[in-house]
C-alpha cells in the first residue's frame, strides 16, 4: 500500500482515489485489492501469534507486558480457544489464496487494460501471479538464511527446508521462462508495427542489456544452481534467490519503460534514465521494509513456540505408538 503512494507521485492526492475514485478504473481496483490483501495477510500473520504473545505476556514487565496483554486477547490456552483458533487459521489459509491471486491479477490489469504495445495481453494475469510467487519464494529463502544465521536457528531451519524451497523455486523458474517465452514469441509472430518497435527495443535495442540480464538472473543462474542436487545447498539456494530478486526487478523495468518510451502517437521517442529522486525513493522503500522487518523480529517470535511444542508432542505420540506396536508394554520417556 505504501508503494502505491510512492508510485502516485502526489501522496497528498491519495484521499482523492478513495473519495472520488471511479469503479471503472483499474487503479481503484488495485488500491482496493491490495488493501484487502494487506488486511487479510496481517490477520493471517496475527492469528498464530496469539498463543505466543500470551506466553511472552506472562514473562515480561512494563510497556511490553501491556502491549502483549492487548494483543493476546485474553488467551489462556483453553480447549475452546484452541479449537476456535484452529478454525480461524484454517479459514484464513483458504481465503488468502484467492485474495493473493486477485491482487496480482488486478495489478497486471493496470497494464493489460490499456492498448499500449506489449501490455495489452491476456497472459499478463497469470504472468504476474507466477512472477509474484517466484519473487516471493526467493525473498522467503533470503529472509530464512539471514534469520537462521543471526538468531542461530540451525535446529529449526534445516538444509531440508532450503532444499525443498529450492525445488519449488526451480519449478517457478521453468514456469517463468515459459510465460516470458510465450509472451515474446506471440508478439514476434503477430508482427504488429507498434508491438515490434517495443519488442526490438528489448531484444536488440537500447534496453537489450536489461532484458538479457533479466534472462540471466531469472533463468540461467537459478536453473544451473537448482537443477543440480550438489549445488542445491543452503548457499546455493541463497545465491539463486538473490539472482531471482535482481532479475525480477529488471523484469518490471523491462515491462514498464520500453513501452512508455515508444508511444503509439507520432511523438518523439524518448529515453528514460532514473533520477536521484527515484533512486532515493526505491532505496527508502527497501530500507523501510528492512527496518519494519527488524522491528518485528525484536518484538515477536520468529519461530512459532506453540506450534513447535505441538509438533513435538505429536511426534512423541507417534513414536510411542510405533514402539508399542513392536514392543508391547514399552513407553517413550
Amino acid at each position: 500500500v505504501g508503494n502505491i503512494v510512492l508510485d502516485m507521485g502526489r501522496p497528498d492526492r491519495l484521499l482523492y482515489v478513495l473519495k472520488h475514485g471511479r469503479f471503472q478504473s483499474p487503479l481503484l481496483w488495485d488500491v482496493t485489492s491490495i488493501t484487502t490483501y494487506l488486511t487479510a495477510s496481517t490477520l493471517y500473520l496475527y492469528l498464530p501469534l496469539i498463543p505466543d504473545l500470551a506466553l511472552i505476556r506472562d514473562r515480561v514487565r512494563g510497556w511490553r507486558r501491556r502491549l502483549y496483554r492487548a494483543l493476546s486477547l485474553g488467551w489462556t490456552g483453553s480447549e475452546r480457544q484452541q479449537r476456535r483458533l484452529e478454525v480461524a487459521i484454517a479459514i484464513m489459509a483458504v481465503l488468502v489464496i484467492p485474495i493473493a491471486v486477485s491482487v496480482h491479477t488486478v495489478v497486471s490489469w493496470v497494464f493489460a487494460m490499456t492498448i499500449q504495445p506489449m501490455w495489452h495481453s491476456t497472459i499478463f494475469g497469470p504472468y504476474f501471479v507466477a512472477g509474484a510467487i517466484y519473487s516471493g519464494i526467493a525473498a522467503l529463502i533470503l529472509a530464512m538464511a539471514v534469520i537462521r544465521k543471526v538468531y542461530h536457528l540451525e535446529d529449526y531451519l534445516k538444509p531440508v527446508h532450503f532444499n525443498n524451497l529450492g525445488l519449488l523455486l526451480l519449478v517457478m523458474t521453468l514456469l517463468w521462462f515459459y510465460f516470458t517465452f510465450a509472451e515474446h514469441l506471440t508478439t514476434y509472430y503477430g508482427n504488429e508495427p507498434n508491438e515490434m518497435a517495443v519488442f526490438w527495443e528489448k531484444i536488440a535495442g537500447r534496453y537489450a542489456p536489461y532484458f538479457w540480464a533479466m534472462v540471466l538472473f531469472d533463468f540461467a543462474i537459478p536453473f544451473v544452481i537448482l537443477a543440480n542436487r550438489r549445488t542445491r545447498t543452503i548457499a546455493g539456494t541463497v545465491v539463486a534467490s538473490a539472482s531471482v530478486s535482481i532479475g525480477m526487478w529488471l523484469e518490471r523495468f523491462t515491462i514498464v519503460v520500453p513501452t512508455l518510451v515508444n508511444p503509439r502517437l507520432s511523438w518523439e521517442r524518448g529515453l528514460y534514465v532514473p533520477t536521484w529522486v527515484e533512486w532515493s525513493l526505491m532505496a527508502g522503500a527497501f530500507a523501510a521494509f528492512i527496518l519494519l522487518y527488524m522491528l518485528f523480529t525484536k518484538l515477536f517470535p520468529i519461530v512459532s513456540i506453540w506450534e513447535v511444542r505441538e509438533g513435538r508432542a505429536v511426534a512423541l505420540r507417534d513414536a510411542e505408538e510405533r514402539i508399542k506396536s513392536y514392543l508391547p508394554g514399552r513407553t517413550v520417556s
